[in-house]
């Protein structure tokens, strides 16, 4: 079982390769689960809606304006998109929000990565992960593809969860052998934006060492790493999603910068 967190500007996939790489991987028997983002998309909605965006340590500051819009575009537009191109290269994908039957549950997400305290809204980290509905349609041969999207225990409540975390909460839920996180670099660097500091493997613990030096939207990226190692997932790659030939790369274990226990 592998979880693929494909998003940001990796999602233009206008030749259809990362398709592509995932029907090949599932003829050759893999079983993947899918969690995408959409924060370009989110961010041209909301402009279009004439609604700011804020972000604040990497992540999008979250009204409940804001959170309608952020439900609209992931689970109405992007995924059922992403589905369907899954669909058009043989794999049979189902497009599902983080919100269908309780899937994933939150608390409002109060402090940043490096452990300052921030009022970020709507954000959600999640505390609890239903897994039988994303297992069933696995074990029926079906790629789940879901949006990062999260309720409070009673329902009611919606939260917009980081993709990265979201899929690194599902890996963990799943026992994953692998979390592939698509992004737009190639990598974690220990000295950004210094290309040459590309980390090709390290360990979890000595990322934890690192993470308060990392900013912007790379710092949940490394925290997803490190959350996913702690949940139960067995390793996590890191790799540029906007190299067609990433994907396929990584499925075959090489390329980007390997996470592991």
């Amino acid at each position: 079982m592998i979880v693929i967190k494909f998003g940001g500007h990796a999602m233009t996939d206008e030749n259809g390769a990362f398709a592509q790489a995932i029907s090949e991987a599932v003829a050759s028997g893999v079983s993947a689960v899918v969690v995408h983002g959409g924060g370009p998309q989110i961010g041209e909605a909301l402009k279009n809606a004439g609604i700011e965006s804020h972000f604040v340590g990497g992540f999008r500051v979250t009204s409940q304006e804001t959170f309608n819009v952020v439900e609209q575009v992931l689970a109405h537009e992007v995924g059922p998109s992403v589905a369907a191109s899954l669909c058009a290269h043989g794999v049979d994908a189902v497009a599902l929000s983080g919100r269908d039957e309780q899937m994933l549950t939150a608390t409002p997400l109060t402090s940043l990565v490096d452990g300052t305290p921030a009022d970020l809204g709507l954000v959600g980290v999640v505390t609890s992960v239903n897994p039988s509905k994303i297992q069933a349609l696995v074990d029926s041969g079906k790629i789940p593809v879901i949006s990062p999207l999260a309720s409070d225990v009673s329902g009611q409540v919606g939260y917009n969860v980081n993709a990265d975390l979201a899929a690194a909460a599902i890996a963990g839920a799943l026992d994953a052998q692998w979390l592939i996180i698509m992004t737009d670099v190639e990598g974690i660097y220990r000295q950004w934006p210094n290309k040459d500091s590309l980390i090709s493997s390290i360990c979890a613990e000595e990322l934890e060492s690192l993470k308060s030096t990392f900013a912007e939207g790379m710092a949940p990226k490394v925290q997803a790493c490190l959350d996913a190692i702690s949940a139960g997932a067995k390793a996590v790659r890191i790799i540029d999603g906007t190299n067609p030939s990433a994907l396929k790369s990584a499925l075959l274990g090489k390329g980007g910068t390997l996470v592991v226990a």
